[in-house]
């Protein structure tokens, strides 16, 4: 069983090293959020309009799709400890090609593109889900898993205020040069402080016996994603959570042309997601999915995405947006932690790492076509055409999932 722990570890070893990685995952988090809180603002100085900006965006999501899988193999293939090394190693490259972009000697549009390359090798979330994956029975990874979402909210609480009132109080340079150190630090505890690997004693036997495969191994990804009891789980989640996340991708411009609100009071209303996200995913989810089964939270995920569309659709100011937030944030972690689990469950404890980071990828996906269709969407019809769009695709997927339910076979993929 891929939830049993390596022979060599005892259980308040193991439990040290998830509440390790649990701080790991909410100090990368925080300053990625702090990240995203000045990047407007630098480009801006730097002179760059909204289309560049939105090119900046682009690139970071490109990259990390396009590196979420290969990263989750070498995770499998090298272990956790030179997973999240990398990860953080990848992260502090980009901060501090950040902090030389603040720097008007230098040539900062450049330097600003060049800093999004790192993206590509920074997954210390998925990295942290193939460690509580590893060193949990399959009973409690929901709720394990769940618990990432209080490290979530963390990061979007501590890293907006922090990269605000950083920027506004010491200058632009100042949350990257922070979000720099903190993510050494990260680099360094990741080093020493995480074992080689979380895999049990015959996972392990197997890669060192067995041919080892390339991390650029294109067709072992593509056979895991092809597995019967993988692909309709990942197209569930992509599908389903793919019109929410444009409306999300879309929310910085939304909030100022739509809502009319004013830096600050958008900065208010992502702090108020933040604690839905860590009250609903780190105490909810975990507490639901020892009472129901996994699939009937994931219809109520997909149920729940289709009355906030509906609501999406007929709202007309922030109001009425705040009402519909905590539905829109329990069908986010629903779907999420729910399809993660299903997934880990349906493959080999080998290939988990890849499982995750095929898995990370659907956010990099949304946040590559995101910005250019929902440009054209809300420029063209409106903020109303996010909900409609959200409320038809999520009744479609449900009814799909009530005359064909995912199989619940325990089976590993051999």
């Amino acid at each position: 069983m891929s939830g049993q722990l390596p022979g060599s570890m005892g259980a308040l070893r193991r439990q040290g090293i998830i509440i390790l990685t649990y701080v790991l995952a909410a100090l990368e988090l925080t300053c990625l959020f702090m990240q995203f809180s000045i990047l407007p603002y630098l480009s801006r100085t730097l002179g760059l309009d909204s289309v560049v900006f939105g090119y900046v965006q682009t690139t970071f999501g490109v990259l990390q799709l396009l590196g979420g899988p290969v990263f989750g193999r070498f995770a499998d293939q090298y272990g956790a400890r030179a997973a999240l090394s990398l990860s953080f190693v990848a992260a502090s490259t980009l901060y501090l090609l950040l902090v030389a972009s603040c720097s008007p000697a230098l040539p900062g549009v450049f330097l600003l593109f060049a800093s999004r390359i790192p993206a590509a090798l920074m997954h210390t979330l998925p990295a942290a889900q193939m460690v509580i994956t590893d060193l949990t029975a399959p009973a409690e990874r929901p709720a394990a898993l769940g618990r990432l979402g209080l490290c979530f909210g963390i990061g979007v609480i501590f890293g907006s205020l922090l990269g605000g009132t950083l920027n506004t109080t010491y200058g632009i340079q100042c949350p990257a040069i922070v979000a720099l150190v903190v993510t050494l630090l990260g680099a360094v505890l990741s080093f020493t402080c995480v074992p080689v690997t979380t895999k049990e004693a015959g996972v392990q036997s197997a890669h060192q016996g067995g041919t080892k495969a390339s991390v650029f191994d294109l067709k072992a990804i593509t056979r895991l994603l092809l597995l019967p009891n993988v692909l309709p789980v990942f197209l569930v989640k992509v599908i389903s959570g793919f019109p929410s996340g444009v409306f999300m991708v879309m929310f910085s411009i939304i909030s100022m042309d739509f809502f009319q609100l004013e830096a600050a009071q958008a900065g208010y209303l992502m702090s108020f997601f933040g604690v839905l996200q860590m009250v609903i995913q780190g105490l909810v989810i975990g507490r639901l999915s020892t009472h129901f089964p996994e699939e009937a939270l994931l219809r109520s995920s997909v149920l729940v995405f289709a009355v906030v569309g509906l609501g999406m659709a007929l709202m007309s100011n922030v109001l009425h947006f705040c009402f519909l937030m905590p539905g829109l944030v329990f069908s986010f972690c629903a779907l999420n932690v729910v399809t993660d689990s299903m997934l880990t469950k349906a493959v080999s404890a080998s290939d988990t790492g890849t499982m995750l980071g095929l898995s990370a990828s659907v956010h990099p996906l949304t946040r590559t076509v995101g910005p250019t269709l929902g440009g054209l969407l809300y420029r063209s019809y409106g903020v109303a055409i996010f909900g409609q769009v959200q409320l038809m695709v999520n009744l479609l997927v449900l009814l799909v999932l009530w005359r064909k339910p995912l199989s619940q076979k325990k089976d590993k993929a051999q």
